[in-house]
């Protein structure tokens, strides 16, 4: 009775260790000197600096930005600025082999397909979040061009005019 009470304490505090493991931020450390945003966007309002080698904390992933937390201050970096793990460090065991695996298959993680700059597509979650905004939809419309204003620029740019032909159909195999 004594050593199954003792096996389920023992139970209990692998799930607990476990599971404390798993909620802890990733560790990482910046590979170039870069400005932390507010939001994980280019023209945010910059509200620190991030110098290369500093240590942070990885709080979470948007598209091609990290959140991460560098002291008491948080904000948001290009993903590109940032390695998981310590400087010179050797990456936690497995990641090589599972990056190159993902590679090679042209997936990396969940149902993400790579990217050339290594930055993914839209995750499951994140379009689960995405919403309306009409104000940047407006913002968007606001920098299209009539074709005459296109032409004109075209003309005071001495941009000339080609024609390209169409790429040959692929063969069906």
């Amino acid at each position: 009775m004594n050593r199954i009470r003792t096996a389920k304490y023992i139970i209990v505090l692998i799930i607990i260790l476990f599971a404390t493991t798993s909620m802890a931020a990733d560790t990482g450390f910046a590979v170039r000197t870069s400005k932390i945003m507010d939001k994980p966007f280019r023209d945010a309002k910059a509200i620190g600096t991030l110098k290369k080698g500093d240590n942070v904390n990885i709080l979470k992933r948007k598209g091609g930005w990290l959140r991460i937390s560098k002291g008491e201050s948080k904000g948001w970096v290009r993903m590109m600025r940032v390695r998981r793990g310590k400087p010179g460090g050797k990456p936690a065991a497995g990641t090589e082999a599972k990056g190159v695996l993902g590679l090679a298959s042209g997936r990396a993680g969940s149902g993400n397909v790579v990217a050339s700059t290594g930055v993914r597509g839209l995750s499951e979650e994140e379009l689960k979040e995405a919403a309306f905004n009409g104000k940047e939809l407006k913002k968007l419309e606001s920098f299209n061009v009539s074709n005459k204003d296109a032409r004109v620029f075209a003309k005071e740019a001495k941009l000339v005019s080609r024609s390209v032909d169409f790429l040959p159909a692929p063969e069906r195999k």
